[in-house]
């Protein structure tokens, strides 16, 4: 079931200056770590001055998916929405 959650997160990123790409590797939310799978979308939108990179991703196990954006001014990180695949 999708459920919005809007709630600040931590998250490990990475850069690779050889692909030019950067991710995010590792989710922290409610005292658990999700290792990131696979990205299945990437998206940046504008809010007046403020840019927003929007990922959409699975964790490694392939169970749980994640909407997260990095509001780039201030880096922070928010997971706006989650789902484990089910209907309700």
């Amino acid at each position: 079931m999708r459920e919005k959650i809007n709630e600040e997160i931590s998250v490990v990123m990475y850069y690779s200056a050889r692909k030019r790409l950067a991710v995010p590797y590792l989710i922290n939310w409610q005292n658990r770590e999700y290792m990131v799978g696979k990205i299945g979308y990437r998206h940046a939108i504008r809010d007046g001055q403020t840019l927003h990179h929007i990922f959409e991703l699975v964790d490694k196990e392939n169970t749980l998916w994640f909407r997260l954006n990095l509001d780039t001014s201030n880096l922070h990180w928010t997971l706006e929405a989650i789902s484990d695949g089910h209907a309700n």
